[in-house]
């Protein structure tokens, strides 16, 4: 028994000094993995709602009063620093002579042909009407988080209207 425990304990020193290799009998090469990517430019856009209220053609909104204020909001997102612009349309019911650069938007009032004009804007200044073109829109630099845009509306002062509700659709679109 003696003499089978020391065979196998010479066998199994000598299967070890087979498998244990020193750094000058091992061999080596190396190679470059390359990994890419492509973040792709990627914008959405949600729409909003302008609710201007109650406009008073006879004392608050009349021709000697004051023009009727509003905001809406839109919702953006864009992949970080991606540069977009958003555009707003002239609406369902655009004036003769409307344009996508100059448009002349107007609301309907739901039960006759009557139309209430309006306005829509960059600015709180009420200072840059917004169009339909590039030159007209929005400039918009992703942040790479959902963003609110605002829309800045003015309904005139002195337009001679009967009352009803009035609405319109515009369609907001952002190029990216």
């Amino acid at each position: 028994m003696k003499a089978i425990r020391g065979t196998l304990a010479a066998a199994a020193t000598a299967a070890a000094a087979l498998f244990t290799a020193t750094s000058a009998d091992a061999a080596t090469a190396t190679a470059n993995l390359t990994v890419t990517a492509t973040v792709a430019s990627a914008c959405t856009i949600n729409s909003g709602t302008l609710n201007f209220g109650n406009y008073d053609p006879v004392v608050i909104n009349s021709a000697g009063g004051i023009d009727l204020l509003g905001t809406g909001t839109l919702t953006v997102q864009c992949t970080l620093l991606g540069t977009a612009v958003v555009t707003l349309g002239q609406g369902t019911h655009a004036a003769t002579g409307s344009t996508d650069a100059v448009p002349r938007r107007r609301m309907r009032n739901t039960n006759s042909n009557d139309y209430l004009a309006y306005d829509l804007y960059q600015d709180l200044a009420r200072l840059v009407v917004w169009g339909n073109t590039a030159g007209t829109g929005l400039p918009y630099i992703g942040t790479g988080l959902s963003t609110p845009v605002i829309v800045y509306g003015t309904v005139a002062r002195g337009q001679v209207v009967p009352s009803g509700t009035y609405s319109d659709t515009v369609v907001a679109t952002i190029t990216f």
